[in-house]
């Protein structure tokens, strides 16, 4: 396996909105970055993820861009920007940004070009079809909910959307599109950035014709077979490497529902000149049921691990992985996987192991690191995602009341990681001086960067600790993978052999657990473990939330 920084590193997204805010605003920004950048550095992490900072009207908290070459109002301007990428690079931090070339703000100059008439320039820019039958061009429905169709009076054509209506969908097929993308690309990585997290990058390619979404059939299926992995998707990522990214040294990585390990050693295959590492998605949906994020269905262990088997096997020797746990589009870990209450610290330390040992390179959402936790706001009016409006909208035309759908919302809604991260027990969680754009969770006096840094057994000082345990063991980014598991309903097992040879022991329950560990397999001494060290140790049996890493003899 050929090496490579960006195997070796650990990333840290940072959602800017919610970091910190340097202006009373109530909104996160650049200069709040800039004011807690040896906090960052202090941390252990090679790597920033940046979400969407260009300028946005906000339909989808920046995912929906106005101008690629400007900086969003709210966060800054760019010469902040500037100083922000220079205080990271001379503390020896990367940056990579988001970059979302699917869609575009319907407020971009392209779109607004592109909707004046069926002959203008710009027109297609975007996918714009006629109706049917005083209906939509197809069946094809919003990820957000709705039609993904919205009808235009002035020109009496629908325009394709796959998110919200103020995210025209952009048609890749026009060489004008994908010369305009190189251009973007090129901006930023002449500026300095190092690479970029590729959004809904799958999404692409659309299938010739547009074909109707067969009834009935699953949420999971329509994102593999009909929305993501399309004709061309291929040869638009090899074009965007061969012209401009495999001429700087950086980190590329593709965000994308739809892609199976199977079809990702396609992007990411170490020969096909595309991508350096994807995201792998589905343990993020283990708990969709058919009707997608909310419509939950309880998942085990056992559905995890075969998930994280499935992928590493399938991407052995061909292509690279990202390995989170959370991110800003999805729950709490220690909520989602964890135990948020009795088992807080233990279950976020546990989580950490996991995150840090597991084969792929790391991803850790701000806030992980303190162990915050998902937020249970008591109304639906407290909350700001669109995804989560929107579905409780369409849903409530079906009879679905608010006090059946808030649980849900408290469970797996996108705003449990976007509540501003908690610096200190002031006032606003030390986030700002103002009005917070989203509420802050009210756990922030017990759960908060300055309480952790004055409690030496504390989550933020285990992820420390961990970050440098990582960086001393090799084998945790190069060793082979071997699932040791043997069924256990609580407990996951795995080797990781290269230099050294190390199992990795975690349990996912609230009870004590045996560690059943056969293969002929002698097991050395414990070298870490998220319980303090001199508490009797003997390798057999795992304290609830437990996770410890043991030499093999």
């Amino acid at each position: 396996m050929e090496k490579n920084w960006w195997k070796e590193s650990v990333v840290y997204q940072i959602y800017p909105r919610s970091f910190k805010d340097s202006n009373g605003d109530g909104i996160g920004d650049l200069n709040g970055i800039i004011s807690k950048l040896d906090y960052i550095k202090s941390l252990g992490i090679d790597v920033i993820w940046l979400g969407p900072c260009f300028k946005s009207p906000n339909d989808d908290n920046g995912y929906d861009i106005a101008d690629y070459y400007e900086i969003m109002e709210e966060f800054g301007t760019m010469e902040e920007f500037d100083i922000m990428l220079e205080g990271l690079h001379q503390r020896g931090i990367k940056l990579i940004m988001d970059l979302v070339v699917n869609h575009t703000s319907d407020e971009h100059s392209w779109f607004e070009e592109s909707r004046k008439s069926i002959d203008n320039p710009y027109r297609d820019y975007y996918i714009w079809r006629k109706g049917k039958n005083g209906n939509p061009p197809n069946n094809w429905w919003s990820i957000f909910g709705g039609s993904a169709w919205q009808y235009d009076e002035q020109t009496n054509e629908y325009y394709l959307h796959l998110f919200t209506k103020k995210q025209p969908d952009l048609n890749w097929e026009n060489p004008r599109v994908r010369e305009e993308v190189h251009k973007i690309v090129r901006f930023w990585l002449d500026k300095g950035v190092d690479g970029f997290r590729m959004d809904v990058i799958s999404l692409i390619s659309k299938r010739d014709g547009l074909p109707d979404i067969p009834e009935g059939a699953p949420f999971e299926w329509v994102l593999e077979n009909v929305y993501a992995n399309g004709p061309r998707v291929h040869e638009y990522i090899r074009d965007m490497n061969t012209e401009v990214l495999q001429h700087y040294d950086i980190m590329t990585v593709g965000e994308g529902p739809g892609i199976t390990p199977e079809l990702a050693a396609l992007y990411v295959g170490e020969n096909r000149g595309e991508l350096n590492l994807v995201f792998n998605l589905d343990h993020m949906f283990i708990d969709s049921g058919p009707g997608g994020k909310f419509d939950p269905i309880p998942w085990s262990l056992s559905d995890l691990r075969s998930i994280f088997n499935k992928w590493i096997y399938g991407l052995e020797g061909k292509g690279w992985t990202s390995v989170f746990l959370d991110n800003h589009d999805f729950a709490r870990m220690v909520s989602r996987f964890g135990n948020d209450k009795e088992y807080r610290k233990e279950s976020a330390k546990m989580l950490a192991i996991f995150l840090l040992t597991m084969k792929g390179t790391p991803c850790i959402y701000q806030g992980s690191e303190i162990g915050m936790t998902n937020v249970a706001f008591p109304s639906l009016s407290d909350y700001k995602d669109v995804e989560t409006l929107n579905y409780f909208r369409e849903k409530s035309e079906e009879g679905l009341t608010e006090e059946q759908f808030l649980p849900i919302v408290h469970q797996l809604g996108r705003d449990n990681v976007r509540t501003p991260l908690q610096w200190n027990d002031s006032p606003n969680a030390g986030f700002t001086s103002g009005k917070p754009w989203i509420d802050i969770n009210p756990n922030f006096t017990a759960i908060n960067v300055e309480e952790a840094e004055k409690d030496t057994a504390s989550i933020l000082h285990f992820y420390r600790a961990i970050l440098q345990f990582r960086k001393a063991h090799p084998t945790l980014v190069y060793g082979s993978y071997e699932d040791l598991s043997n069924n256990h309903p609580h407990v996951f097992a795995y080797r990781r052999k290269g230099d050294e040879d190390l199992l990795i022991a975690l349990n996912f329950s609230d009870n004590i657990q045996q560690l059943d560990i056969t293969n002929g397999i002698e097991i050395g001494t414990c070298i870490l473990t998220n319980y303090s060290q001199t508490e009797s140790q003997d390798n057999v049996w795992l304290r609830p939330w437990e996770g410890i890493v043991l030499t093999i003899k």
